[in-house]
């Protein structure tokens, strides 16, 4: 965009109290930005309430000019893109939003915005088997042409993004802040390599924090931008479980991968599954659901010990020592020598209060 339309876009999106529902009314009652500015007062009033109206009536000029010229700035930097609703680069999923966003901040890979994509996400506080799940699987769908969008949180959409970025089809983080800031600042050095790599993207002005109300708002679009949504990892309460009804409610398949029926972590996943979600335990079952037409494999680490004996008696769920050396007959001391191999091999993690894990 011009300069002149930087201008014009940025006046027409940040007056906070018009949301993206209204800004869509407002070009579909006259046309564009420039437009709506020339409208009288009476007019902008068939469409906007009086508290709004005022709002947009008495936004402070120098405050948007601020805005305007601290985008303008960003934007001169390499691989940064301001991207209107209708621009040809715009990605054209997110129309199927009520409230698409009107004006998206872009930094990295314009293609990837394109490309067919999946969403993955799951809880912040992933197991290491859901993390492990999340970035193998991930990996898989990219190297299969997929991808892979999430939110760049700690957890699983990390993890998600490390999958996608080992493959061919990268990935998209979408981010609720402005894309002046990282959060978490854990994810400094993902969120380089994604914009190295890949593409972030953001409807929030430059500038915006981590504010709780700027991340459903963000899952939308994760759930958009996705030809389906897998959820990972997820609790009852979690987030994960947004997207996907988000996803569902535009007409993306919603999937899921289960796990212990003892575990928090896996009854978000239950949930779903038992609404209808489709039940995942490999990659082919994805890309079966999605009728993605590859032949692919699902990349895995080389663990010499997964057949043992010794891991078939310990289980899937997180056992303590004690309860292992009652199962296998040896001694704690014996036992701990040999969990130390087993995690060393990439077999089992090593979990809080003395408890161990399969993951292989």
């Amino acid at each position: 965009m011009s300069e002149d339309e930087v201008r014009l876009w940025l006046r027409f999106t940040t007056v906070t109290k018009v949301g993206a529902r209204k800004q869509i009314a407002l070009l579909t009652r006259f046309g564009t930005p420039e437009a709506v500015f020339d409208a009288s007062s009476a007019e902008l009033a068939e469409i906007l309430t009086p508290t709004v109206l005022r709002a947009w009536l008495e936004a402070n000029p120098s405050d948007i000019e601020t805005i305007i010229q601290q985008t303008l700035a960003w934007q001169q930097e390499e691989g940064n893109t301001l991207l209107c609703l209708g621009d040809a680069n715009y990605p054209i999923r997110l129309l199927d939003l009520p409230d698409a966003p009107t004006l998206l901040y872009v930094k990295g890979r314009l293609d990837l915005l394109a490309s067919p994509a999946l969403a993955i996400v799951g809880s912040r506080s992933a197991s290491p088997m859901g993390l492990d799940n999340a970035e193998q699987f991930a990996q898989c769908f990219s190297e299969a042409g997929l991808t892979i969008v999430s939110g760049l949180a700690a957890g699983i959409d990390a993890a998600a993004h490390r999958g996608g970025l080992a493959g061919n089809a990268s990935t998209i983080a979408v981010v609720g802040t402005g894309l002046d800031r990282i959060y978490p600042a854990s994810n400094r050095e993902l969120a380089h390599r994604v914009a190295a790599q890949g593409t972030i993207i953001s409807e929030l002005a430059l500038g915006s924090p981590p504010k709780a109300d700027h991340f459903p708002r963000r899952n939308r679009m994760i759930a958009a931008l996705g030809l389906g949504c897998l959820v990972v990892e997820a609790t009852v309460g979690s987030g994960s479980l947004i997207t996907a009804k988000q996803a569902a409610d535009i007409g993306r398949e919603v999937l899921a991968i289960p796990g212990s029926i003892h575990s928090p972590l896996a009854r978000g996943c239950h949930q779903l599954i038992k609404q209808g979600a489709k039940l995942v335990e490999s990659a082919e079952d994805v890309l079966s659901e999605l009728a993605w037409a590859t032949s692919v494999q699902v990349p895995s680490k080389q663990r010499a010990s997964k057949s043992s004996p010794f891991l078939q008696n310990m289980g899937f769920d997180p056992v303590d020592i004690e309860t292992l050396s009652q199962r296998s007959g040896l001694t704690t001391d014996r036992l701990s020598a040999m969990l130390l191999t087993l995690e060393l091999e990439g077999c089992i993690v090593a979990l809080p209060g003395s408890r161990y894990q399969r993951i292989a």
